[in-house]
């Protein structure tokens, strides 16, 4: 019988008692996996750390966990995190060797783990004041697609002559055991900067975000990045993100024992551009989120509105090597 994809966002299915790659019922309350592998973890001391929710609450990183079948996780989630592993050990020259597909896999698991656990909380507490749970629809259909995607882990699925995702890689001089991590759910964004190197992944755009920066990552993409210059392009990509208009849509195919997946045209009808315009002043304000740790306020920032400050470019547009980054102390 051909392989069927899951997807609980029909029903709104988020039990403990299904696996959630397949939707099989499990075996044993214990199988459950850490969001957050227990190698990252450990290797960042995030076991008594919190992260924070969409609703404001906090939890800590090792009580994020997924219901999910023994044989699915011996069989294929295991083996993709030995292999993470052992990538983000040796550094960026090792990453950089990954599959691509393997690291969107990793990441979209480790993100719609997140998803996972908020759907539940949000479920909880909308059934605790008497009230039916609702999410919009653009995010049940983007939420349902990640997880369609994710089942390339365990399901022969071809993406049929496109990747569903951007991805941009950096090596970066990091400080020793530095755990920079970040997302935005509702853009399915994702970033991790760790060892040395930094690792940014839109989930679900098809590639357009990489297409939009694809000039200044061109640019950037070989040389090595001061943290505060990889925080910058960091705030670029999520920022357009965030103004990235299309909500992509695929044709499912299965063919004998394979599940082909075809991107629709992300143009589609809308003469609209793909992308909202940019505007200094609101990328000025996620910038200032990024650089929090080095103390920059938005009113420096946005200084000169027509040139935001930057540490990856002049004015001139001439490019500013990592040694050349001065802070202030």
């Amino acid at each position: 019988m051909p392989a069927t994809i899951y997807n609980p966002f029909t029903r709104y299915n988020f039990s403990n008692r299904n696996c959630f790659l397949t939707g099989q019922p499990l075996q044993s309350e214990e199988e459950k996996i850490q969001v957050f592998p227990a190698w990252l973890m450990s290797r960042y001391n995030l076991e008594d750390k919190a992260i924070k929710l969409l609703d404001e609450s906090y939890t800590g990183y090792k009580d994020l966990k997924l219901p999910c079948l023994a044989s699915i996780n011996d069989q294929y989630i295991t083996p993709l995190e030995t292999e993470i592993e052992a990538a983000f050990t040796q550094g960026y020259d090792a990453v950089k060797a990954l599959e691509p597909l393997k690291l969107f896999q990793w990441a979209g698991k480790l993100l719609y783990g997140i998803i996972f656990n908020e759907m539940q909380a949000g479920i909880r507490q909308q059934h605790a004041q008497g009230d039916a749970f609702h999410l919009s629809q653009a995010l049940g259909h983007k939420f349902g697609n990640l997880l369609m995607m994710l089942q390339s882990i365990n399901l022969p699925i071809v993406f049929d002559e496109f990747e569903p995702f951007s991805l941009f890689l950096f090596r970066v001089n990091n400080a020793e055991n530095e755990f920079g991590y970040r997302d935005e759910i509702n853009t399915l964004t994702f970033s991790l900067r760790i060892n040395d190197f930094g690792l940014i992944i839109c989930l679900q755009d098809n590639g357009s975000n990489l297409r939009y920066h694809q000039e200044m990552y061109d640019q950037l993409k070989n040389d090595t990045l001061h943290p505060i210059q990889f925080e910058e392009f960091n705030a670029r990509v999520f920022y357009s993100a965030f103004l990235f208009n299309r909500l992509p849509e695929y044709d499912v195919l299965p063919v004998g024992n394979d599940i082909f997946i075809e991107a629709a045209p992300l143009r589609g009808t809308s003469s609209r551009p793909m992308f909202d315009e940019w505007t200094n002043k609101t990328y000025g304000q996620v910038l200032e989120s990024f650089w929090k740790k080095w103390g920059f306020l938005l009113l420096e920032i946005i200084k000169n509105p027509e040139h935001p400050k930057s540490f990856l470019f002049t004015p001139d547009g001439y490019k500013i090597g990592a040694e050349a980054v001065e802070l202030p102390l």
